[in-house]
């Protein structure tokens, strides 16, 4: 098994309280989330509101050069609540940019692939077609974003994420 990126699931656990919520009351809602230890690894829980113009909650690992070259995605072992999520990955250090791929991880805990095929790029939640190519080499962050009118609370769990040699 590769050396994962983050392991929320182990005795040398990564410390969930390192990530950072950035919220839609950075525009004006009122939605809110946190990301913190449980027993199994980390949970990405919190609510989304639809008022006052708002509706989404995300989730940001620590800024880094995470060098994902010679990988061709993600393997992250997640449990879901029935809802969608997107997985984020940032390659410029506080950029607009994001590139996503849609989650709809499976209530009981599962392995979940993102090949980095699967990546499209959004800004403030816009397609943008003329973007620059995904880049492993250049990720300094990722994350999980909950949006798309969910209104009401949520609970994402993960136990690890590690690069992964997937299929294109």
């Amino acid at each position: 098994m590769p050396t994962p990126l983050f392991e929320f699931a182990s005795p040398q656990a990564n410390d969930p309280s390192a990530w950072r919520s950035v919220d839609d009351p950075v525009m004006g809602g009122v939605s809110e989330s946190t990301f913190e230890a449980t027993a199994a690894g980390a949970a990405f829980t919190g609510t989304v509101s639809l008022e006052r113009g708002g509706g989404f909650c995300s989730v940001r690992a620590p800024e880094s050069a995470y060098d994902l070259s010679g990988t061709r995605g993600l393997r992250l072992r997640l449990r879901g609540d029935g809802k969608r999520y997107w997985l984020t990955l940032y390659t410029a250090s506080g950029g607009p940019l994001s590139y996503r791929a849609p989650l709809r991880p499976p209530e009981q805990w599962a392995e979940v692939d993102v090949p980095f095929s699967r990546l499209t790029p959004y800004r403030r939640g816009t397609t943008v077609p003329t973007a620059p190519p995904f880049s492993p080499s250049e990720v300094r962050t990722l994350g999980f974003l909950i949006a798309d009118a969910q209104d009401g609370p949520f609970r994402l769990e993960v136990a690890w994420i590690q690069p992964a040699e997937l299929a294109a």
